[in-house]
């Protein structure tokens, strides 16, 4: 527990760095017009100790010369990012600072400011770290491997350098979801209309009532507010937004999160400042319990022969991701099908459990899981498809980790090519503090 604490707040001097007053900072470098401070460097040295990386100066420092080179890129090639991607990665990275601390109130606690005040102070931060990913993608590009290239790579690792890989499996599942009764949606959407009709009135502004009543969870503190582009939000979110105008109030509308009315405060062409209400409905015993029974009946027919797990998921499952592929479960991480323990673990801890005491071709009893898209709860079938012995990494057998490897060590090569041309014609000027050496072949003006 104590660990966990000491990486939320690591990773929150990181991002935060504006956010607390700095006692001692200094200039330590220039990179066209970007200058680089001595807590741009300590705060990437956090970053690196956060990810288990060695804690070395010259690593941060040379990573942050690196993103300001990038910045000084963008500003050639005309590379930006818009208000609403900022927006965005703004909400995510304020949701997991918040779930670190606990609450938004611990947080605030911490800094002695208001969440919409840090965030204020991140935007600049966030947004060149924005700008330089940009970049650097397009420096790389939509790097795309082909097999004969992988098969080079592969065979340009050592035998001794081969890596083991763990025990892994390959998965399938069938997922049912509770259903949400009639009477509890019809509840909660007469709850919302007498919202909606206390606006609409005047009795009430919209932002009281989000603070007070929402169950959105990165919005209500902040009275329903977002900011928000095209395809950032569910497809009948932005369906409704975009057909507002300003200050208008919508009808009660729903989407895959519950039930919502949404008010529009101001349109900047495709950017959006919208306020929202959401509630969801309240699942009974009554519904989880059908839910489970469901699965009971599908795995009931599967081994008694009247449709196949494959046959099954496509004509039951509601998970739309694997349906189509009889159930196949794809790692997130990797892209692969196959999942190690550490996977495992992170997507739920009772899933080793289970799955070691399963042969190939073995289905469980309904599980209850929490889907990781959107952490509503519901049942599922899973099926051990494949299991794969530890062993060292061969062709056959991990082509998509190798690909991966490949990729990664292809786009490594170009980005130090592009440093050496880059630098040649770009101002650099370091602080004699940082006399390092460095892993990429830079031209320094000092």
């Amino acid at each position: 527990m104590f660990k966990l604490k000491l990486i939320a707040i690591c990773i929150l001097f990181c991002f935060i760095a504006t956010a607390q007053p700095q006692v001692i900072d200094k200039v330590v470098g220039v990179i066209g017009k970007y200058p680089i401070l001595l807590s741009d460097v300590q705060n990437t040295m956090i970053e690196q100790e956060k990810r288990d990386q060695a804690f070395d100066k010259c690593k941060a420092f040379e990573l942050v010369v690196f993103q300001k080179l990038l910045l000084a890129q963008a500003d050639r090639d005309s590379v930006v990012v818009n208000d609403a991607e900022v927006e965005q990665e703004l909400s995510r990275r304020m949701n997991y600072y918040i779930q670190q601390f606990g609450s938004e109130e611990k947080l605030e606690a911490f800094y002695g400011k208001r969440t919409n005040v840090i965030k204020d102070d991140l935007r600049t931060e966030v947004k060149e770290q924005l700008i330089a990913q940009k970049m650097q993608g397009k420096i790389s590009g939509d790097t795309k491997l082909t097999p004969a290239e992988v098969r080079i790579f592969f065979k340009s690792i050592p035998e001794d350098s081969l890596p083991l890989i763990n025990s892994e499996v390959e998965l399938q599942q069938i997922v049912k979801k509770p259903s949400f009764s009639t009477e509890e949606k019809e509840e909660t959407k007469r709850q919302l209309n007498e919202y909606r009709e206390q606006i609409l009135s005047g009795k009430k502004e919209m932002k009281v009532l989000a603070r007070l009543y929402s169950e959105d969870p990165g919005s209500a503190k902040e009275g329903g507010f977002l900011t928000f582009g095209r395809g950032q939000m569910v497809p009948e979110f932005e369906a409704i937004a975009f057909k507002l105008k300003e200050g208008e109030v919508s009808n009660v509308f729903e989407t895959t999160y519950g039930y919502h009315f949404m008010q529009l405060v101001k349109r900047r062409g495709e950017l959006l400042d919208a306020r929202h209400i959401l509630l969801i409905p309240k699942m009974t015993n009554s519904d989880f319990y059908n839910c489970k029974l469901s699965l009971d009946t599908i795995l009931e027919n599967i081994k008694a022969g009247k449709y196949t797990f494959e046959e099954a998921a496509k004509r039951f499952s509601d998970d739309k991701d694997t349906k189509q592929n009889g159930g196949l479960m794809i790692n997130p991480q990797s892209g692969s099908t196959k999942f190690d323990n550490e996977t495992l673990s992170e997507m739920d801890p009772n899933l080793i459990v289970t799955l070691n005491s399963m042969q190939i071709g073995d289905i469980s009893k309904p599980m209850q899981f929490a889907s990781q898209a959107d952490g509503k709860p519901g049942f599922r079938l899973l099926k051990l498809k494949n299991r794969i012995d530890p062993h060292k990494t061969n062709i056959k057998d991990d082509y998509q980790k190798l690909a991966l490897m490949a990729t990664a060590d292809h786009n490594k090569k170009m980005i130090k090519d592009w440093i050496k041309k880059r630098s040649k014609i770009t101002y650099i000027k370091l602080d004699h503090e940082f006399n390092c050496k460095f892993d990429n072949d830079w031209t320094i003006n000092n």
